[in-house]
């Protein structure tokens, strides 16, 4: 059982500008000592290069977790044409490549347009999908040949937005927002193999997880200065940047209003008429009082709670 420490920060969600270099595991154990409570998650993995929002539940903000993983992503990113590596990322070594000095800005964007829509993507081989029992980068760091399936992906939006030509090689500053399960490296190579040059993801910065976006986040080096100040007893530390469930739930999915009678009904795990029955999305169920009740599934003709985060009779 997982216990808070006394002295967490509370409860809700901390968005995180991950650095290049940490992975998200790093970021969680730090967010940890931070919240000063060891019930922290994180809702999505960044590769290690990556940069960017990364967000933290936090005590009963894990909840939400599980909902936000599933949110659409928005990304800044940099493709190298004329290179491919192992990784289809700067990590992985050069695995091969064509000269792409003669690629044209037209071609490009062309190439761009065909990976925009409802694709069936096939995973970068070195991820963390399970291939019976084990992850893939580890079958294939040991030298294994690893074919991973196409899976149905959205890529809503794939914009150029600057070239640059270094000798046989040219970037491209892209800008891209896709679905949950979208490896936006394997765009880059999916690009690179579409103009006969190969390609890999030299730079990858995620700007928006649902709605929430780089404007609610904060460094490390921002929370650890909060963090520093509430122990010599000046400010209230990272709490400062928490994001409360309510405000995090409305940034992130559809709301729902309840009257008081609902939220009570909700509050003991009870089912209510749905307002919209046949929603697919989680529904944020907010109170009167303008707490987040609970995550509520309208999928029928009576909504049910995913999970309450707010018990009839807690406060």
């Amino acid at each position: 059982m997982t216990r808070t420490t006394e002295g967490s920060i509370g409860d809700g969600l901390l968005v995180v500008d991950k650095p290049s270099g940490w992975t998200s595991h790093d970021v969680v154990a730090r967010g940890r000592r931070l919240c000063r409570t060891r019930k922290v998650g994180h809702a999505g993995t960044l590769d290690p290069m990556a940069t960017g929002v990364l967000v933290l539940g936090v005590g009963r903000g894990t909840k939400l977790l599980t909902f936000l993983v599933g949110s659409d992503k928005a990304y800044t990113a940099t493709v190298r044409l004329g290179q491919q590596t192992l990784t289809d990322d700067a990590e992985g070594e050069v695995t091969g490549g064509q000269d792409a000095s003669g690629l044209d800005e037209d071609r490009v964007r062309a190439a761009v347009v065909d990976l925009t829509g409802d694709l069936h993507q096939v995973p970068s081989a070195v991820s963390a999908i399970k291939v019976q029992g084990r992850r893939s980068y580890a079958r294939v760091r040991s030298g294994e040949e690893v074919e991973l399936p196409a899976r149905p992906v959205r890529v809503s939006r794939f914009e150029v937005l600057a070239t640059r030509r270094h000798g046989g090689l040219l970037d491209v500053d892209v800008q891209v927002e896709v679905s949950s399960g979208t490896y936006v490296r394997a765009l880059a190579r999916d690009l690179g193999a579409a103009l006969g040059v190969g390609g890999h993801l030299t730079a990858l910065r995620r700007t928006r997880v649902g709605g929430i976006t780089l404007e609610h986040a904060a460094t490390l080096e921002q929370l650890e200065g909060l963090h520093a100040g509430a122990d010599a007893g000046a400010g209230a530390g990272v709490g400062e940047r928490l994001v409360d469930l309510a405000t995090a739930a409305r940034a992130a999915f559809p709301v729902r209003e309840l009257s008081e009678p609902e939220a009570r009904a909700l509050g003991f795990g009870q089912r209510i008429p749905s307002a919209v029955p046949g929603r697919a999305d989680a529904v944020a169920a907010i109170g009167p009082d303008g707490t987040l009740v609970a995550m509520l599934d309208e999928s029928g003709e009576r909504a049910r709670p995913h999970v309450v985060l707010a018990p009839a009779g807690a406060g």
